[in-house]
């Protein structure tokens, strides 16, 4: 999260002063409805549910899309652990498949993955790089699959002119705290398709839809069981007036990382980007020809290569590694019989092209209120680092 301040707080107080605070209501503010309507003319999708997390909203789609038992779906080796456990919730398996050099899925890799089980695949534009969408969507429509574009880190970024989390048959985002713009936690689902969008709404409440307002009305998805993934009015409030700041806070990222990246050109080497227009501008990534290269440079500059993030590395989602789905055992889609002949046998070194990436890149992160002089104090900082290597 960026900006944040006085249009927050009005929208908040706001709601508490209306002390209609449940997302159905019959008060005036309706600040839930309007958002998903601003959400969907901003980002030009059809359908939109506003949910309490991104990892609701793709399991939500995922659900919508009929996805289950028997299933498999594909997704890159380098994205947040919530991606894969989205499927587990499904209770479909995840097949991991490689990145490239853009960090996003590789095609080849994907193409390669998919079996007679494969239902869907989830691209992922991670740190908002835009993954390869016309190869992956030509693929994926060839072998008659589903995508569910992971746009979570992403919110806003486009390729090829079309935002994404639009172009599949379903787009996932976040607003949590650590995002582009924040709801405090949340996050939204957009489709194109209703039947997608009628399957994941009821889905993400379905203790709530069929019982507050007339929320079903035109529904052809009979309500069944699901989760409690709704969102509220104070939350929503504070989207709507962040979604205001979305387009400034990205020109100014933009800026600052063209900036940056034509300042190094001579002397820096970047990942290759699949739209570097559309990329959502968050960070520049610098690419090594060693390891070694990139901890030495990762240090120099305060950071590390982005084998280092944690469980976004494929290599560090122990519990489904370890094939741990869930705590009892008969909701465990690694246990379920229709799962067992499908299920791949995972290991940390599973996707070597992939950790080589991530062992030799380091992401050095872009800020839209820098200064011209804190702008170019990181350059700087970036060349002595890269001098210092030799």
């Amino acid at each position: 999260m960026y900006r944040i301040g006085e249009e927050e707080i009005r929208a908040v107080e706001r709601v508490i002063k209306s002390k209609e605070l449940f997302k159905v209501n019959g008060g005036a503010l309706q600040e839930t409805m309007h958002a998903e309507e601003e959400l969907r003319a901003k980002f030009g999708a059809p359908y939109s549910v506003i949910m309490t997390s991104g990892h609701a909203a793709l399991a939500a789609a995922l659900i919508g899309l009929g996805i289950g038992p028997g299933d498999q779906v594909i997704v890159p080796a380098y994205t947040y652990i919530a991606t894969a456990m989205a499927v587990l919730e499904a209770g479909a398996i995840p097949v991991i498949a490689e990145i490239d050099g853009s960090l996003t899925l590789d095609p080849d890799d994907f193409e390669r993955k998919i079996t007679p089980y494969t239902k869907a695949v989830m691209p992922v534009h991670i740190q908002g790089f835009p993954c390869d969408m016309d190869r992956i969507c030509e693929i994926a429509k060839r072998h008659g699959i589903a995508v569910v574009e992971d746009a979570c880190q992403a919110d806003g970024a486009s390729y090829h002119g079309k935002r994404l989390g639009t172009i599949g048959d379903a787009g996932a985002y976040s607003f949590n705290f650590y995002k582009i713009i924040s709801m405090g936690e949340g996050g939204a689902l957009v489709t194109n398709r209703r039947d997608v969008f009628e399957g994941a709404f009821i889905y993400h409440d379905s203790s709530a839809v069929a019982f507050f307002g007339n929320q079903l009305d035109n529904f052809s998805v009979e309500p069944f069981c699901g989760g409690e993934y709704r969102t509220n009015e104070i939350a929503t409030a504070m989207l709507r007036e962040q979604l205001k700041k979305l387009d400034g806070i990205i020109a100014d990222l933009r800026r600052v990382k063209k900036t940056f990246m034509t300042a190094l050109s001579d002397v820096a080497a970047f990942i290759r980007s699949n739209d570097i227009e559309g990329d959502l501008g968050t960070g520049a990534t610098l690419i090594f020809d060693t390891a070694e290269k990139a901890e030495r440079f990762g240090v120099l500059v305060g950071g590390a290569p982005t084998i280092h993030t944690g469980k976004h590395v494929y290599s560090n989602w122990t519990p489904i590694l370890e094939k741990r789905g869930a705590l009892h055992p008969l909701m465990d889609p690694f246990k379920m019989e229709a799962n067992l002949p499908i299920t791949p046998d995972y290991s940390v070194d599973m996707c070597p092209v992939s950790l080589d990436y991530l062992k030799r890149t380091v992401h050095i992160p872009m800020n839209p209120e820098w200064t011209d002089e804190e702008l170019e104090e990181k350059i700087a900082l970036v060349k002595s680092a890269l001098a210092q290597l030799g």
